[in-house]
């Protein structure tokens, strides 16, 4: 399913990765949907640091790697998400994780 990449519960805008590993690998298929308390459809995307195309989307498939954030008025930038094109990438679980949380870790080859 779909994972935050910050706490549930948070005032920030969410953006979620699917699949849901970090840091998302390109040849993955990777889509990334905004999601937060401010207006649905009106979302601005960022892609390292400048605004970006997809105005208005709050879903898209990825086809460039980089560091990509979302906004909403009403809501405040989200957290970065890095999508990479390279190999070997060494992967965590795209959640909120805590100290003393078992996690799995993905090598990609």
């Amino acid at each position: 399913g779909w994972c935050p990449l910050s706490p549930a519960g948070a005032q920030t805008t969410q953006l979620l990765v699917q699949p849901p590993w970090t840091p998302a690998v390109l040849w993955d298929r990777v889509t990334l949907t905004c999601q937060g308390s401010g207006t649905a459809g009106a979302t601005t995307w960022y892609k390292d640091g400048r605004r970006w195309g997809q105005e208005g989307r709050d879903s898209f498939l990825v086809t460039e790697s980089g560091t990509y954030r979302c906004d909403r008025p009403g809501s405040r930038l989200s957290p970065p998400m890095h999508v990479v094109n390279a190999t070997p990438v060494l992967q965590v679980p795209a959640r909120a994780l805590l100290e003393g949380d078992t996690v799995t870790l993905r090598c990609r080859l």
